[in-house]
């Protein structure tokens, strides 16, 4: 079996305008510690993220830590936001159709396709490990749907002000077959 430990990002600094190098706020970084102090515990054997500042240093200290990399996928990526890319509204249309994104931005399906092929190099290469994977909401929240297609907007706006949310996956080949909610911190932006 391999186990995947999703992390979705600690509270990011939103008055920071660039997306990829966002950084976390002071609570967020305080809440990095309680992702190291559970993550610790397991017996880890790769660190992988999205390349975003914000998802790299959530589980940086569990991998220093651990004097382990944190190696980086781009298919990791957050979900390219467009025009009013985060109004309740353009989100409830995302979730009503995958193929929806407003100008600028990037389908549901088009992240879920691109994390569930990063996703399944890794079940691949790495059969029968542990892997942490730094996340983000709208990436986690699609590659749950693609295996659980119940999984919908509701769920999402469940989680979404759970920074850091750390989910953990556990694979049989690329067939899930188990996943528990490990840890669940509730900030607003």
């Amino acid at each position: 079996m391999t186990r995947i430990y999703f992390v979705r990002h600690a509270q990011p600094d939103e008055s920071w305008k660039d997306d990829r190098t966002r950084p976390l706020t002071r609570t967020g970084m305080e809440d990095c510690k309680k992702v190291t102090e559970l993550l610790i515990k397991i017996p880890i054997d790769y660190f992988y993220s999205s390349p975003y500042k914000r998802s790299v240093d959530t589980i940086k200290e569990c991998a220093d830590t651990l004097n382990m990399p944190v190696y980086t996928d781009e298919r990791f990526r957050e979900r390219q936001a467009g025009e009013n890319g985060y109004h309740i509204d353009m989100v409830k249309k995302r979730w009503a159709n995958f193929d929806f994104c407003e100008k600028g931005g990037e389908s549901l399906r088009s992240v879920q396709k691109r994390n569930i092929e990063a996703l399944n190099e890794l079940l691949m290469k790495h059969r029968d490990k542990t892997i942490v994977i730094g996340t983000h909401g709208t990436a986690l929240s699609a590659i749950l749907n693609f295996y659980n297609p119940d999984f919908n907007f509701n769920d999402f706006k469940r989680i979404w002000h759970w920074m850091p949310y750390i989910i953990r996956v556990d694979f049989e080949g690329t067939a899930l077959v188990n996943k528990e909610e490990l840890l669940m911190i509730e900030c607003g932006y």
